[in-house]
């Protein structure tokens, strides 16, 4: 991930330079001897909120960054993956457990970071978790327990508040990022 405003690291190989290739208005890194273009696109985050009997599924972050802070099962979208795939790994990944995705909850912008979210609505498909190796401990959180001063990523709360504002809803439009 990079910040905004930071440079991106040219492509492998001494032939890439920064310039604004024809036919294009933003500076991209091309190789000098082939002219082929090294896009830095933005990554694509997937995840979900994993409810059962009306708790939530959290996990405890065992790696950098906000390590011991809690967080839905997410991740970045692998290639050839789709983000519903990608997001049941992920659960996999993190919390050991199979999920039933129900529907697209939001998608964020984080543009400082070069992150696109995008968060589903899912249920425990059984009573089955454990934290996996990206995790420290996963937990089933009941609404009024959740830890909120340690959560790892603002939009960790973004998306379990746009949860809470549809929870028992069939159908609803998914949400954005909130004001400010």
């Amino acid at each position: 991930m990079h910040e905004r405003n930071k440079p991106i690291p040219p492509p492998p190989g001494p032939h890439f330079t920064r310039r604004v290739p024809e036919g294009d208005n933003m500076e991209r890194y091309v190789c000098g001897q082939c002219g082929h273009i090294h896009y830095a696109n933005p990554k694509i985050v997937v995840g979900s909120v994993v409810a059962y009997n009306r708790n939530i599924l959290l996990c405890r972050r065992a790696i950098e960054p906000r390590k011991n802070f809690w967080t839905l099962p997410a991740g970045f979208l692998e290639e050839h993956e789709t983000p519903e795939d990608g997001a049941r790994r992920e659960a996999r990944e993190e919390a050991m457990c199979d999920i039933v995705i129900d529907s697209l909850l939001a998608v964020y912008s984080v543009p400082h970071i070069s992150q696109v979210q995008l968060m589903y609505r899912a249920t425990l498909s059984a009573p089955d978790f454990a934290a996996g190796p990206e995790s420290l401990e996963a937990r089933l959180f009941a609404w009024e327990d959740i830890p909120w001063n340690e959560l790892a990523f603002p939009s960790v709360k973004w998306a379990l508040d746009h949860y809470r504002a549809v929870e028992g809803q069939a159908v609803f439009a998914p949400f954005g990022n909130p004001p400010g």
